[in-house]
């Protein structure tokens, strides 16, 4: 497994509230970055693939700078930072040494804050990183507003690019300015699928077989999502804490398994208490839950140390209720002394029954156990999704099924009759099962229908539509068909 990060890298960095995450989200054009008016919003490093000019690159959206004292290794080594400000400084030293263009953003409206001075002269003093560096003034609206950005170039740092990342006025320019310091990349070309926006949700209609495998790992506050992420890369690509609502909006990693591309998202924690939550972790609640609904598998994180609990429970719910494939990971494993996967598994379907058809794989996301494993795993369910049977399959299907177990009647006296099977959509499979137009089919058969198909056509870990429909016509080419392969 790789990560996909052939691009170069542009980073975006400066103090908090100057508008980073919206020049994020103008730049790779969708709303991944959460922007709000509260200062430190952005914690983790938000990364997205951008197109401009015949270039790819990818740009980071890096938490606000909180002293630029603290960008120094040895200050990180002894600081009085809380932990999770700790390692979004970390990240931003990260990025300083890994980006091919540094965008160091002002905010004009302010002026030329303490520490956009500080900062400067952070940058001064180091060649290396002021090469690389483009100053751009944001919150420049109109021609009056632009000479009096002037005095930025006080800074020391060239003259500056003057933008509205708002508006979008002059980010074509600033882009202009990033690529001509990039090398020629002759196989750009814009990013067909960008992750979990709505506009590429296509789960009803004809898939490309070069389309990423969207998976978004959810579950409660503090069950080890970011620590998985974290553990799948090998590297501390997002903020570990064990505070509630670190991670506040959707991160994406893509990563390349056995030649196929995933895209990885770890969201911020579901809490019941999201109605009484903050703004920001409202938010991300929100955000989190948009997208699953864009996700072709949820991972679903439940700390297997604690009981399962009604919040849980309603998690799986709303990943069902949008017809998500999911696997149940049984994080912190290492916990338990007595690992007998067998018993353990029969307890977890004993408390939620109504899924069983969903895999669990335990593992730990802290020490990186059967962690390797997962991917094999979302492999297998992304084709489930796509399996597409034929007529002639599912019409030998129905024989052996009514054989095993005769049709059981709803209401009325009779026993209903089938007279076919087909399936009306893929990803994920859907089937419509014809009846008599006075036939009522029990919903437990229809149950085992479904059980029946997940164990002849390997349709492991990803919802099965079932919808009965009654035959208007009758005495018809297909019901004569029909009765004789049920009663072959």
């Amino acid at each position: 497994m790789k990560i996909s990060g052939d691009h170069p890298i542009i980073a975006i960095v400066g103090r908090t509230n100057v508008g980073k995450s919206t020049l994020f989200n103008r730049i790779v054009e969708k709303n991944q970055a959460l922007v709000s008016d509260i200062e430190n919003t952005t914690r983790d490093s938000n990364q997205a693939v951008g197109y401009w000019s015949n270039h790819n690159f990818t740009v980071v959206d890096t938490a606000g700078i909180i002293d630029v004292k603290y960008l120094s290794d040895k200050k990180l080594l002894n600081n009085p930072l809380n932990s999770i400000d700790l390692k979004t400084q970390k990240q931003v030293v990260t990025f300083f040494k890994k980006a091919a263009v540094i965008i160091f953003m002002v905010d004009n409206k302010a002026g030329i804050m303490p520490a956009d001075r500080d900062m400067a002269k952070f940058f001064q003093k180091r060649k290396e990183l002021k090469e690389r560096l483009i100053l751009v003034v944001n919150k420049v609206d109109n021609h009056r507003q632009k000479n009096e950005a002037a005095i930025f170039n006080k800074l020391g740092l060239g003259e500056p690019v003057y933008i509205s990342a708002a508006s979008g006025s002059a980010t074509g320019d600033l882009l202009d300015i990033i690529v001509s310091r990039l090398p020629e990349d002759k196989e750009a070309q814009k990013p067909k699928w960008e992750g979990y926006t709505e506009e590429d949700d296509d789960s009803e209609g004809p898939q490309d077989e070069n389309r990423p495998i969207n998976v978004c790992i959810i579950g409660k506050p503090n069950v080890g999502k970011s620590s998985l992420l974290n553990s799948i890369l090998g590297y501390e690509r997002v903020i570990v804490s064990d505070i509630p609502h670190t991670t506040r909006e959707p991160q994406k990693t893509e990563i390349i398994y056995k030649d196929k591309v995933i895209n990885v998202i770890d969201t911020a924690g579901i809490s019941k208490h999201g109605h009484k939550a903050e703004r920001l972790e409202k938010y991300g609640i929100m955000k989190s839950l948009a997208t699953l609904k864009h996700a072709d598998i949820a991972l679903l994180m439940l700390d297997i140390s604690q009981d399962i609990t009604h919040q849980d429970a309603k998690i799986i719910e709303e990943i069902t209720d949008v017809r998500k494939s999911f696997i149940i990971l049984a994080n912190k494993w290492d916990l338990i002394p007595d690992r007998n996967v067998k018993k353990w598994t029969a307890d977890i379907y004993k408390k939620l029954p109504f899924v069983t058809w969903a895999p669990i794989h335990f593992l730990s996301a802290k020490t990186g156990a059967k962690v390797d494993k997962i991917f094999d795993l979302v492999l297998a369910i992304a084709e489930a999704r796509k399996v597409k049977l034929s007529d002639s399959q599912l019409d030998k299907f129905l024989k052996r099924i009514v054989k095993i177990h005769k049709p059981a009647k709803g209401k009325g006296i009779g026993h209903p009759h089938i007279y076919r099977i087909t399936q009306a959509k893929v990803n994920p499979p859907r089937f419509e099962v014809r009846i008599g137009s006075h036939d009522d089919l029990h919903f437990s058969y229809a149950r085992f229908i479904e059980n029946q198909l997940r164990a002849q056509f390997n349709i492991v870990g990803t919802p099965i539509g079932i919808r009965i429909v009654k035959n208007i016509k009758t005495h018809s080419m297909s019901e004569e068909r029909s009765a004789e392969v049920q009663k072959a």
